[in-house]
């Protein structure tokens, strides 16, 4: 989940929550072209995370539920399937925090890895009383659509193993990279960016907790790989373009670095303070999922708590740098760009 940062006034949640429908969005009545924005209108969706397995496109989501007086409600995990990125079938719920013994609320932000015809989930909760804040968990499953069940019976990090932040909120949004060589890299965090070497079961860390000063840093790390560049996309927040979070990326030889800062790669989404990026390649095209609150579902505007995931197309230059996105209402529904003959892909 992209938690609130410790400077977010009431009065600004406040607005967030009670503003209105966004003029951009599409009308309840408008016919819904597959692919287009915002991807899912029956349920508010948040986090997006896709994965590729075995000709299919899985889309994990946090069900956005606030009410009017609600900051944020998130109950549950949701996932989607695609085999063409514009059609895309439900399965309903694959896990709730309290499916963790050890946690008492907040389906937060989330990613699905699969290792060795295993699935495992990553995913931030609100810890219980003995040892309060937010923590990591990873559950597993045969199947990427679930049922995932607590692969440890104990959190992965918790809030006493991180001491940097002034909040109890920096142990959020995981993501994990695996690398060629089969190297697993848990990255996550608000405020600070902390990532750590996985073992090779993939449900405890087989090196020391380490931090990467990159600055203006929020939260919603994510990680890819393209032609032999690393690319790190998270949430961030450049005063002099929004006080609402935008997706800006870093570039580097390898995924310890050294990172070189690229800045924005798309502004804030409409109507909300968050942004989470999510990347995947698919048949020889990447896309970008992300969230915004412009959308309108029963009546009920988007809020803070109310997003709603959207996709676009994700182009990478030949220098290594990646083209600015524009957040369209057409989202994928249109044709790409016809990809340069030299370009190939590469996803680790």
């Amino acid at each position: 989940m992209s938690a609130k940062r410790s400077s977010l006034t009431t009065g600004l949640a406040a607005v967030l929550l009670s503003a209105c429908v966004s003029q951009g969005a599409p009308a309840a009545n408008e016919p819904r072209l597959p692919g287009a924005n915002p991807l899912f209108s029956d349920v508010f969706t948040a986090d997006p995370a896709p994965m590729v397995h075995d000709g299919r496109v899985y889309l994990y989501v946090g069900h956005d539920e606030a009410g009017p007086d609600q900051m944020f409600n998130i109950t549950e995990w949701l996932v989607y399937s695609s085999d063409d990125m514009r059609n895309w079938t439900a399965h309903g719920p694959v896990m709730k925090p309290t499916d963790f013994a050890w946690a008492k609320r907040d389906a937060w932000a989330s990613e699905v890895e699969e290792k060795d015809g295993k699935f495992y989930f990553y995913t931030t909760v609100e810890h219980d009383d003995t040892d309060p804040g937010k923590a990591v968990g990873v559950a597993v499953s045969d199947s990427p659509t679930g049922p995932f069940v607590d692969a440890r019976g104990s959190a992965l990090i918790s809030n006493s193993m991180t001491k940097m932040a002034a909040h109890s909120w920096d142990d959020i949004d995981p993501t994990v990279f695996q690398d060629d060589d089969g190297t697993a890299w848990l990255w996550w965090g608000n405020q600070i960016l902390y990532y750590a070497k996985l073992a090779p079961n993939m449900i405890e860390l087989d090196g020391p907790i380490q931090t990467l000063d990159i600055a203006p840093y929020e939260e919603g790390p994510w990680i890819h790989k393209h032609n032999g560049t690393y690319y790190l996309l998270y949430a961030a927040i450049d005063r002099s373009v929004s006080e609402d979070e935008q997706i800006h990326y870093a570039t580097a030889p390898s995924i310890t670095g050294p990172w070189t800062l690229q800045g924005m790669l798309t502004g804030s989404g409409e109507n909300s303070f968050t942004i989470h990026p999510g990347t995947v390649e698919f048949e020889g095209q990447w896309y970008l999922f992300y969230h915004d609150a412009s959308q309108t579902i029963d009546g009920v505007p988007g809020a803070l708590g109310r997003r709603s995931v959207r996709v676009e197309y994700l182009y990478h230059n030949e220098d290594g740098t990646l083209q600015p996105v524009e957040q369209t209402l057409e989202g994928i529904s249109v044709p790409p760009q016809p990809a340069p003959a030299s370009q190939s892909t590469e996803e680790g």
